[in-house]
């Protein structure tokens, strides 16, 4: 990209995350997007777009991105993104990409490429009025100094199973990691109810949410339907949901994915 940094509300963010300005460099590896998206759900329309961290510019975007927000242009700088987000929820997600810098940093570098995070704010969208969008990202290149350079960032439109912000940032592990860590932010999610999922059922409320039939999950999972059909009870019980579509717009209500 030739067009020149624009300045905004992140950039001191990840800049304090690699310890020292990174310089700008264009990137020519392009992430496996197909794989990268097998890592994310996306419940409605979505769309995703390569960030470069160095110089703040996104490319590669999903078609998907033009339609939704109603644009003629793709944008260029993560700028251009941030000015679809209602100012109100600016505040919120600074703190959220805070949040993530310092888990990060907790869980260890080495693990950083392992790792996605995701959280919920509202973007302006084609009907003019401002719509709830879930935000997963995950980092998909490093340097030798392990500073990130790039990331996958895949906005999904909630708006038609919940216009509540659960004000949370879940940070998951992928690949061959585990990780769970639910950070709610500050008094803002005081009022957010706090359910407690096992490590199984968070895996199998994560495939629900991926579309995924009791079946596939059960081969996923190498579980027997029985066992995942149990698992499905108990989270529909702690999550006091009736169906499948309760149970989504309860967990992203609870910051649970």
């Amino acid at each position: 990209m030739d067009n020149p940094e624009k300045k905004h509300a992140l950039n001191d963010i990840w800049q304090s995350y690699s310890g020292e300005r990174i310089e700008n460099r264009h990137i020519a590896n392009i992430p496996p997007i197909e794989r990268i998206i097998g890592e994310m759900f996306a419940i409605g329309e979505f769309y995703y777009y390569v960030l470069n961290l160095t110089n703040s510019t996104v490319s590669n975007h999903h078609p998907n991105l033009l339609k939704i927000h109603g644009l003629k242009d793709y944008p260029e700088n993560l700028k251009d993104i941030i000015d679809l987000t209602h100012p109100d929820d600016i505040p919120f997600i600074m703190k959220a990409e805070e949040q993530v810098v310092r888990k990060i940093i907790e869980v260890g570098r080495e693990s950083q490429l392992y790792l996605k995070s995701s959280y919920c704010f509202r973007m302006k969208t084609a009907k003019g009025n401002y719509e709830l969008f879930h935000h997963q990202a995950i980092l998909t290149m490093e340097d030798e100094y392990k500073t990130i350079i790039q990331a996958v960032n895949i906005h999904t439109n909630i708006h038609h199973i919940t216009q509540k912000n659960p004000n949370t940032v879940l940070i998951t592990g992928i690949g061959p990691r585990d990780d769970f860590y639910q950070i709610k932010i500050e008094d803002l999610s005081k009022n957010i109810p706090e359910i407690h999922l096992t490590k199984r059922e968070t895996e199998v409320l994560a495939l629900i949410a991926k579309g995924y039939s009791g079946p596939e999950i059960s081969k996923i999972l190498i579980l027997s339907e029985h066992t995942v059909r149990t698992h499905r009870k108990n989270i529909l019980a702690k999550t006091e949901s009736r169906n499948s579509k309760e149970l989504l717009r309860k967990a992203f209500e609870c910051g649970l994915i």
